[in-house]
């Protein structure tokens, strides 16, 4: 999606600078092939306003979600999200006019509704582009037709793993038994409009990579597919020795130096920010259930040594009455007040002192009672790996799979998480951080 966000940046620019251009400047402007000619003369106030408001709508975008290409796919989605971005660009045009010591006075100098009227602009610059993409996207401009060579169950895997993670841009057109690799020619692949083939891994030691390759058409193992074009690991060909080949886990000491101070950072702020929201939550937890405010739960971190994470008690005080149990949509054990902060992501907060105690990271793989770990870990083959990095208060499996309760959404979720065990890195981090903000604004994923 870099494109359309280059497309949105350079449109968002020249429509608000001729938005705001003085009336006595304006006729500087003429929408001819001669207009480019103004550009080396740019009135300087004018432009850079328009430089503040097509960042602060791009800072918006990225943290609502807006560049993810399935969201174009999803008409109410993307309009919702699309006013969400609005609202949030005002206080991100804040934070950039901060740090870049730009006058923000102009957004209330022309006229009362002068707000109103950069606040439907917005909308509209955010809402076409996307719009076209949607147009381009349903009569299948940008689908990439797919060939798998393997068995029919390798087959169904690989369309399963596509269609939960980019919808519209792979389809798979054939299937070919590995048997019958032989009749994967360029003729074949030109009658199918083949784009790339997947290969399942070990499907057929005469498979035709090498061939293929030669031709210039794009050729995948399945378990590269997976990594490289739908970020996540595949669980079932993963081999033994994957580790080796994790960069994620040989950070320097100036890395991992930087993260550590950012967590610490990140927290202190949170917590001073969400003080007040604490102390009514809190308030409100007494009020409508008996028992203590804070709860402790031991969960298992980084190396599988236990440790005790604090959250907000969002259930009644006998919910584990009959043993330990995921928590369910509807649970009936969750309190009045437990149900809001669960949706909203409240009761995590207190986690952010495990981050400062060093037990937790920003970001990482959730971290799963003892029980929950050694069943899983005898379900689900390399699921004690998640346990090489710190486990955090958000990860890569939160904002890329929903909330689950069973062992095939920890199977997916593991997938998630093992793939940022591989690539775990600060831009990465980043990324999730930002991911995160969308999640909880649409509540993503609540349980």
């Amino acid at each position: 999606m870099f494109f359309l966000w280059v497309v949105e940046f350079f449109l968002c620019f020249f429509a608000f600078y001729l938005l705001l251009l003085p009336a006595d400047e304006a006729s500087l402007v003429h929408l001819t092939p001669a207009w480019l000619a103004f550009l080396p003369a740019l009135h300087a106030p004018t432009a850079s306003h328009a430089l503040l408001l097509s960042c602060a709508i791009g800072m918006a975008s990225l943290v609502i979600g807006l560049y993810r290409p399935e969201i174009c796919l999803q008409m109410r989605q993307l309009m919702l999200n699309t006013v969400v971005a609005g609202l949030l660009a005002f206080p991100a045009m804040l934070l950039v006019s901060m740090v870049t010591n730009v006058d923000v006075s102009f957004l209330f100098g022309q006229d009362a509704f002068w707000p109103v009227k950069i606040f439907l602009t917005w909308i509209l610059l955010l809402f076409l582009p996307r719009l076209g993409f949607r147009v381009i996207m349903r009569l299948g401009l940008l689908t990439r037709n797919v060939a798998i060579i393997g068995a029919p169950r390798d087959a169904a895997r690989i369309e399963a793993a596509i269609a939960v993670r980019r919808r519209g841009f792979f389809r798979v057109a054939a299937v070919v038994p590995a048997a019958e690799a032989a009749r994967v020619t360029p003729g074949w692949l030109g009658q199918q409009r083949i784009w790339g083939v997947i290969i399942a891994t070990g499907a057929h030691p005469d498979h035709p990579a090498g061939r293929l390759a030669g031709l210039g058409l794009p050729v995948f193992e399945d378990v590269d597919f997976c990594e490289r074009h739908l970020r996540r690991m595949d669980l079932e060909r993963l081999p033994r020795d994957w580790l080796l080949a994790a960069h994620g886990l040989s950070c320097g000491h100036i890395e991992a130096a930087a993260r550590r101070l950012a967590e610490i950072v990140m927290s202190l702020l949170l917590l001073a920010f969400t003080l007040p929201l604490l102390l009514l939550t809190a308030l409100l937890i007494k009020l409508d259930s008996p028992g203590p405010v804070l709860f402790r739960q031991e969960r298992v971190g980084l190396g599988g040594r236990v440790f005790t994470i604090y959250k907000l008690r969002s259930m009644r005080m006998d919910a584990e009455a009959g043993g330990p149990a995921w928590a369910s949509r509807n649970d009936s054990r969750v309190t009045r007040v437990g149900a809001f902060i669960r949706l909203t992501r409240i009761d995590e907060l207190p986690q952010l002192v495990n981050v400062l105690r060093g037990e937790m990271g920003f970001v990482g793989p959730r971290p799963e009672r003892p029980q929950f770990v050694r069943q899983l870990g005898e379900a689900i083959p390399f699921y004690h790996d998640r346990a090489y990095v710190k486990p955090g208060v958000t990860g890569w499996a939160q904002v890329n799979y929903p909330y689950g309760a069973s062992v095939e959404d920890a199977r997916q979720k593991l997938s998630y998480d093992l793939y940022y065990v591989k690539y775990r890195s600060l831009f990465l981090d980043g990324l999730i951080v930002l991911a995160t903000i969308r999640v909880i604004l649409f509540q993503e994923g609540a349980r």
